[in-house]
């Protein structure tokens, strides 16, 4: 019997690896293979560009999984824009890949980390240079609506690098190719609709799980069996 995908799970740059924990460890129980990679670090850092570091550290992550295994990559929010370069970085057949209420890269070319209006708006609220943690971009309510309880929200709220201004000058490349393989797209909410009409636009399978942004720590079995569903039979 070929064995299974093994997952390999990519947060936010905005945040850290416990915003997938609850689903990892989910998806382990159930006999998957997965990692969260930290890239804390990587968008903590100072220089650009920083997508060539996302790019190794997943890349590296994935080398060090079982050698029988292809990879499904599943990124969360705005870690979809890299998911063309750790495709290409993976160094082994990558099965499949699954946007989760996440930003899409562009279909070719390369990809601004942000739009000139997003960025204008992200450069009034530096301070020396950095950008502060982004739970305090939002009002406090709708902040705390995206957590289960306060001690997730603080163990979450900790992880959270503050991003240079620079990480959002970058433009990441999209290799050609790196789409020819299943994907999928998995929606909470509004927010990121645009998003799953374009990927429902590109023929990918989109499915929808309704919740916050930040639902696989609100919900994570529910979520999980949304991943595993969607995910089922990528080999």
């Amino acid at each position: 019997m070929t064995a299974g995908p093994a997952f390999v799970l990519v947060h936010s740059l905005l945040l850290g690896p416990l915003s997938w924990a609850p689903v990892a460890a989910r998806l382990t129980g159930l006999g998957v293979t997965t990692v969260v990679p930290s890239l804390v670090d990587v968008t903590g850092a100072d220089d650009p560009p920083f997508w060539p570091r996302v790019a190794d550290r997943v890349g590296d992550a994935i080398r060090r999984l079982p050698t029988d295994r292809s990879v499904v990559v599943v990124a969360h929010s705005n870690a979809g824009l890299l998911v063309p370069v750790i495709v290409d970085a993976a160094g082994r057949t990558v099965a499949g890949c699954l946007f989760v209420d996440a930003s899409l890269p562009a279909r070719d070319g390369s990809t601004p980390a942000a739009s000139p209006e997003r960025f204008a708006h992200l450069r009034t609220q530096v301070i020396e240079g950095r950008l502060p943690e982004w739970t305090s971009w939002w009002d406090e309510a709708e902040v705390a609506s995206l957590f289960p309880d306060s001690l997730t929200r603080a163990a979450v709220s900790a992880e959270q690098p503050r991003v240079p201004l620079s990480y959002y000058e970058q433009r990441i490349p999209v290799p050609a190719g790196w789409d020819d393989r299943s994907c999928g797209y998995l929606l909470f909410g509004g927010p990121y609709e645009a998003m799953a009409r374009e990927a429902r636009d590109r023929g990918w399978h989109v499915s929808r799980c309704p919740g916050g942004h930040l639902h696989q720590l609100v919900d994570p079995g529910s979520v999980t069996d949304r991943i595993s569903a969607m995910t089922r039979g990528w080999l």
